[in-house]
């Protein structure tokens, strides 16, 4: 190795530009190859760097979000379920402004029909748009968010949680209040009210969210707010579970 390479590779570790340091010899041949311009021959190895930091932070984002494996669109068969408009769920999935504004995504529907499938489909759509996403089952986030609160921590936490612009509450209709103090899951839509977006499925109609919150005027409260900016989806069929 001469001396300015090894210099080189001393600089690039510096930078942190790890693709250059790894390619700039295989781009070199090439370059001549080719007869790059110095140009031409720079830019091949920052879009190699470019791409390498995308992949690196998609599947960072991606192991951030927990999101349910293998439930992207491709993958969801809108033919088994006529209910679903198909445009409206892709539309939600391009474009971007219910998320600059703070609104909300309600999915309702019967257990098993593609509630969880669909807002883990649209959020991994999201994270390829540079959103930061995270998938909670309700019920362990209000575990979470309780555990918070009897540590005099609870606003510490909601305040971590705004740096998510979408968090997912999978599966809100499990969370009794008999079994949870779920106080702190009004807080939690309190505090995104109008900021962060929320993405909930649910089995259960807000008729029987009065079996969640503590008392009804908590509850209607609740669903005053997250109904506000919303987009509300209904699914209708036959459990996929109960087919197979």
């Amino acid at each position: 190795m001469q001396a300015y390479e090894a210099v080189l590779d001393i600089q690039l570790k510096e930078l942190r530009l790890s693709c250059f340091k790894h390619n700039w010899q295989d781009v070199e041949d090439l370059a001549i190859q080719k007869s790059y311009s110095y140009g031409q021959y720079l830019s091949h190895l920052c879009n190699l760097e470019i791409e390498k930091r995308s992949t690196t932070r998609l599947a960072r984002r991606l192991k951030e979000a927990k999101l349910a494996k293998n439930k992207t669109l491709s993958s969801f068969k809108f033919s088994e379920t006529p209910s679903i408009n198909a445009d409206q769920i892709n539309a939600l999935a391009e474009t971007d402004s219910w998320v600059t504004e703070a609104s909300n995504l309600i999915i309702f529907g019967p257990s098993g029909i593609g509630k969880t499938h669909i807002a883990s489909a649209i959020a991994y759509r999201k994270i390829e748009q540079g959103y930061r996403v995270k998938f909670f089952q309700t019920s362990h986030l209000v575990q979470q968010l309780q555990l918070a609160k009897k540590q005099f921590r609870l606003k510490e936490e909601l305040v971590r949680l705004d740096r998510i612009p979408i968090i997912i509450l999978d599966d809100i209709g499990y969370v009794k209040k008999d079994e949870h103090e779920t106080s702190v899951l009004f807080e939690l839509i309190c505090h995104r009210y109008e900021t962060s977006s929320i993405i909930v499925t649910s089995n259960q109609p807000f008729s029987k969210w009065d079996d969640i919150f503590p008392d009804n005027m908590m509850a209607v409260a609740a669903i005053d707010r997250i109904i506000h900016h919303s987009t509300i989806i209904n699914l209708e069929g036959e459990s996929y579970r109960m087919r197979k």
